[in-house]
């Protein structure tokens, strides 16, 4: 017979205490690196790195399911479709309110040191603009050398307009410089008189609204003019047709930046005439959405009943929402009773008719952007808007608030009804979001594409808040734990000795029973020869 315990206890008493100072001070290291690599990982992915590695790749060696089983395949189709409702709920949509590069955010860049818009913004509107300002028929133009070699510095008709041999303009909206942009278009303007050139000019070289406003209006005189040319000839063929869709948008596109330069100007009636005017006039362009731009100048004049005749309009069911629809509309139902709204009045008495109207306004419009609240309440600090943003997302919480805060601050009581209520919404919100309240559930991708739109400097706020991970809290704990025992038992090395060798002889206890039954059941002959082995 072998004495195991007596094994035990004579390893133990040979270890000291230095021992026990190095391998807890080790244990408390390796757990503090864990956690940190843990922590950046998910500040970064979103996600627990230790997580991720197990389900993607032990699961499988574990005798995971079979991505050919009919089961896998139903989940697969399930995942595939709510992939795609994810995406049609995660698209980029163009700011209606969006600034002016050369007059706003080139002036802040002057001002701060800081970009205001990020490259994948910027590649969005460069996106826009070649969508919006060229047609399928541009690549006919003729610009090879036999062509400029006859036609050294003349324009050529193309879909009825004259256009530059070198398609100098299409060089320029996909130019990344802004100087070179610039370049293009006073070289395009050279040669003519171009809208699309006079636009590029007015947006990013105008370093004043006044000086944008005499350059859309230059585009103006020439964008009708290709308008009306084109209108007369858009039924002879689609090329002539595609011409006309295109000098449409340009004719739009400088109405309504015109009205917004009237508006920042301060001449707001008449910024709202012109708004009014251009939706009468092209009813069917909504793609512009220059009904938000419409509702902004409104509130400004505070024509509340005008503000309340468009939105019966466009609040309709079967139409998209946008934070300034469901946030204009929570601000005329608090407007009819904010002034006079007290919590402990209302918790005494109860909320009356249009109290409770104005609440469910507030609560309707919070589930559908919850990040607005904090913006408006003054609890987040804003930026510039960019020049896209994704509906129910940060970027949509920072183009409202940055236009629309003064009116909320102008309706007395207004802000403080919006305190008081504004977080009672998630009380009524499933969770997790499974389904929502009144709207689609909260899309999972705002994150990632509001990380994209917005610039580094800001700090995405992120609906709904991430729990942390698992694993996170267990390093965190264990990395606690081991570093508590290693300061003890640096500082008390014999008293953390004999709870050690004590917690040891404690966890080896059943061994050793199993040990002793082991020895006693077989022969000490065949014990011998076995441990010989």
């Amino acid at each position: 017979m072998f004495g195991t315990e007596s094994s035990l206890s004579m390893f133990l008493n040979t270890l000291t205490p230095k021992f026990y100072v190095a391998l807890t001070g080790t244990s408390s290291l390796i757990s503090g690196l864990i956690l940190i690599f843990e922590w950046w990982y998910f500040r970064k992915y979103g996600t627990s790195f230790i997580e991720q590695v197990s389900v993607s790749h032990l699961r499988p060696l574990l005798g995971g399911v079979d991505s050919n089983s009919p089961s896998n395949t139903n989940t697969t189709n399930g995942e595939t479709d709510s992939n795609r409702q994810s995406v049609s709920e995660c698209k980029v949509w163009r700011n209606p309110l969006n600034l002016f590069r050369g007059a706003e955010y080139n002036r802040y860049t002057w001002v701060t040191g800081r970009e205001p818009l990020t490259y994948y913004d910027m590649n969005l509107s460069a996106q826009d603009h070649q969508t919006f300002f060229t047609c399928d028929t541009d690549h006919l133009r003729p610009s090879d050398a036999k062509f400029q070699r006859n036609y050294p510095t003349k324009s050529v008709f193309v879909c009825g307009q004259p256009h530059p041999p070198p398609k100098v303009m299409q060089k320029a909206w996909r130019e990344r410089n802004p100087q070179a942009r610039i370049s293009a278009a006073h070289e395009a303007l050279e040669l003519n008189d171009f809208a699309t050139a006079y636009i590029l000019l007015a947006e990013e070289e105008a370093t004043t609204i006044v000086e944008a406003e005499k350059l859309f209006k230059q585009a103006l005189k020439a964008g009708e003019s290709c308008y009306r040319r084109s209108q007369q000839l858009q039924h002879h063929g689609t090329q002539y047709e595609a011409q006309h869709r295109r000098d449409t948008n340009v004719l739009v596109y400088i109405k309504r930046r015109l009205a917004m330069c009237a508006r920042k100007l301060g001449r707001t009636r008449e910024a709202v005439k012109m708004m009014r005017d251009l939706m009468k006039e092209f009813p069917l362009l909504s793609m512009f959405n220059i009904h938000e731009n419409l509702l902004e100048a409104l509130l400004e004049l505070q024509a509340y009943a005008d503000v309340q005749a468009v939105l019966a309009k466009y609040d309709d069911i079967s139409l998209p929402k946008s934070a300034t629809i469901c946030y204009t509309a929570a601000l005329l139902k608090a407007r009819a009773v904010s002034d006079k709204f007290s919590p402990e009045a209302a918790s005494r008495r109860g909320l009356s008719t249009a109290e409770m109207n104005a609440v469910e306004a507030i609560h309707r419009a919070v589930e559908f952007n919850p990040h607005v609240p904090k913006y408006l309440l003054e609890m987040k600090s804003l930026i510039l808007p960019p020049e896209h943003i994704l509906k129910r997302g940060d970027s949509e919480a920072i183009a409202y608030a940055f236009f629309h805060l003064q009116h909320w601050k102008r309706v007395e009581g207004a802000l403080n009804l919006l305190h008081c209520t504004w977080e009672g919404t998630f009380r009524m919100i499933p969770y997790p979001l499974e389904k929502g309240h009144l709207f689609y559930p909260y899309p999972i991708c705002t994150e990632t594409a509001d990380r994209e739109l917005l610039p580094s400097f800001h700090e995405v706020s992120v609906y709904p808040k991430k729990e942390l991970p698992f694993f996170i809290l267990f390093t965190a704990g264990l990395c606690s734990f081991t570093a508590m025992l290693a300061l003890l038992t640096h500082q008390f090395p014999e008293l953390m000795g004999v709870f050690a060798k004590a917690f040891l002889s404690t966890l080896f206890a059943p061994l050793n029973f199993v040990m002793e039954k082991v020895e006693s059941i077989l022969p000490s002959s065949l014990w011998h020869q076995l441990t010989r082995i």
